[in-house]
């Protein structure tokens, strides 16, 4: 009898249940009454009316998919259309559209990061860096987190090479803002190019929501290259590469997840594209839901909470232990609160936390329920 190929995916089940580390699949309906501080959908826009109608718009006029490559068939007038308005609003000269934000971090740094060449990657980063940095054949150095000096040694170390620093510009646990311009800095003295990941800074940070580089005065920097997704401020679907057009203009040409990945669907670039003008029309969202990360913190932290103070839309919370942060999210979901849950793996700090995602659209009546559940549900130690 043939031996089963696939036998030893029962051996992995077995050690992932062990070590309590089994995903599942939870498929959410179409309405809810769960409150909701565990999406990305930092503005409050994926169910906004406007959306949804430029959304259905986009796909009565263009069709349900791209229908090909943006070589191909896959670009069409509104994506082209995106990616101008994306440029201006940012501050950068050329965009570049992506079926999503990891497609957009692997373009960016394996067509920057080639053979021979030298990475430095915070060890906080996103896994779409990591996979993008191991893709690209680069040599890549792994720093510490949030540190210009080890960045500045690490490129002391490799002189004349040809180099990109990399980091997200908020990162995803904990919700803590990378030192950008110094970093900015480190580059320009070495005369090296600065790739940041602004998933979690575009709509939230800088002025009416333009980004993390903008707040740090860096957006159109010509050294500077900025990846980031439509999928959470802008609360649509894809990615986009930001910088100057000659960098774009090689994307174009060198990168596979751009050259061979079937284009965004128009339904979630016109939605983008809506999501974007909205936000110049209300850029009052993006200091709101910081004002909503902030009182979560305060009064967390007030009530004796181990929490890190936001520098955006993510607000991280501590857990005595990995068993108490699942058991933490499961209680307030029971308690009609959902959260996230982040455990080693997850987390290379070892420290389990639960994150809540501030968002525009919350009411104050919202926070304090939250605030509520959270507290009532908190395990002890």
């Amino acid at each position: 009898m043939p031996q089963d190929p696939f036998d030893w995916t029962d051996d992995a089940a077995r050690h992932r249940a062990d070590a309590g580390l089994v995903r599942t699949l939870r498929p959410r309906p179409a309405t809810s009454a769960l409150l909701d501080l565990a999406s990305n959908d930092y503005l409050g826009l994926t169910r906004r009316p406007e959306i949804t109608q430029a959304a259905a718009e986009a796909a009565r006029r263009w069709g349900a998919g791209a229908t090909g490559s943006r070589l191909v068939t896959g670009s069409t007038e509104l994506h082209a259309e995106l990616e101008r308005e994306l440029a201006e609003f940012c501050g950068f000269e050329a965009a570049l559209v992506f079926s999503s934000g990891y497609a957009a971090n692997l373009a960016a740094l394996t067509a920057l990061g080639a053979h021979g060449s030298l990475i430095v990657s915070d060890a906080g980063n996103h896994a779409s860096i990591v996979d993008g940095c191991r893709l690209s054949r680069a040599e890549t150095a792994v720093v510490a987190h949030a540190d210009p000096e080890a960045v500045r040694k690490t490129l002391d170390a490799h002189p004349g090479r040809r180099a990109l620093v990399v980091s997200d510009s908020v990162f995803s646990v904990d919700g803590d803002a990378a030192p950008l311009r110094e970093f900015a800095e480190v580059c320009r003295s070495h005369g090296a190019a600065l790739v940041v990941d602004d998933a979690h800074g575009l709509g939230v940070l800088g002025e009416g929501g333009r980004g993390a580089l903008n707040a740090a005065g860096l957006a159109g920097d010509m050294g500077v290259v900025a990846t980031l997704t439509l999928s959470k401020s802008l609360g649509s679907q894809g990615g986009a590469v930001l910088g100057p057009a000659r960098v774009i203009d090689h994307l174009v040409n060198a990168a596979r997840t751009f050259i061979f990945d079937t284009g965004l669907a128009p339904a979630a670039a016109g939605a983008a594209l809506a999501s974007l003008r909205l936000l110049r029309r209300e850029p009052g969202l993006a200091d709101r839901a910081r004002a909503v990360a902030t009182t979560l913190y305060e009064r967390l932290a007030g009530a004796g909470q181990t929490a890190v103070r936001p520098d955006a839309a993510v607000v991280s919370v501590q857990a005595p232990s990995p068993e108490s942060a699942v058991r933490w999210a499961a209680d307030c979901r029971a308690a009609g609160l959902a959260v996230g849950c982040f455990r080693p793996p997850s987390v290379p700090d070892g420290i389990s936390r639960i994150r809540l995602t501030a968002r525009a659209d919350l009411t104050d009546r919202q926070i304090g329920t939250a605030l509520s559940t959270i507290l009532a549900t908190a395990p002890a130690g």
